[in-house]
């Protein structure tokens, strides 16, 4: 196992990558991407609208702990964090199965990026994929057209983290 003392862990760099969640509507899926952003080192999570934040007692249960170890904030109009994230130099992808989205897998790993990703049944709404730079998918050959929001952006940061 290759378990980290507290000093090893304050000298591991952050990746460049923040993830925006819009109103996403199961705790369990938040604390299970947020233990995902720590195991890989993301630098930061923007928890948006009415989606779970690090404090909501149902995150304890997938997070496992990983929420006391993230940078995150709250921002309670997904339109601003999208905003934040673009005046700190950040790439925005939105995750989402939309026509014109290209495959998560040909992207090439940029310095600085973000991906938007929505809320489970609702998707990310029109006005704010606008605010991205790009619509990214994840190619699905099964009948169904979209995995869990938790198991999506899982994949994706392996794929941007690799």
């Amino acid at each position: 196992m290759n378990i980290k003392t507290q000093d090893e862990l304050k000298n591991i760099s952050k990746k460049h990558i923040i993830l925006i969640l819009h109103n996403l509507r199961s705790a369990y899926n938040v604390g299970a991407i947020i233990r995902t952003a720590e195991c890989l080192n993301i630098e930061e999570v923007f928890f948006c609208g009415y989606t779970a934040t690090p404090a909501h007692p149902k995150i304890a249960k997938t997070a496992m702990g990983a929420q006391n170890y993230i940078s995150w904030r709250h921002f309670n109009n997904t339109e601003d964090a999208i905003i934040c994230a673009k005046n700190s130099g950040y790439y925005i992808y939105a995750l989402e199965t939309i026509e014109n989205a290209e495959s998560v897998f040909i992207q090439e790993n940029k310095e600085n990026i973000a991906i938007l990703v929505g809320n489970e049944a609702l998707g990310i709404p029109v006005q704010l994929i606008a605010l991205c730079d790009k619509p990214i998918i994840l190619p699905i050959s099964g009948w169904k057209n979209s995995l869990n929001v938790s198991a999506a952006v899982t994949v994706a940061l392996f794929h941007f983290c690799s």
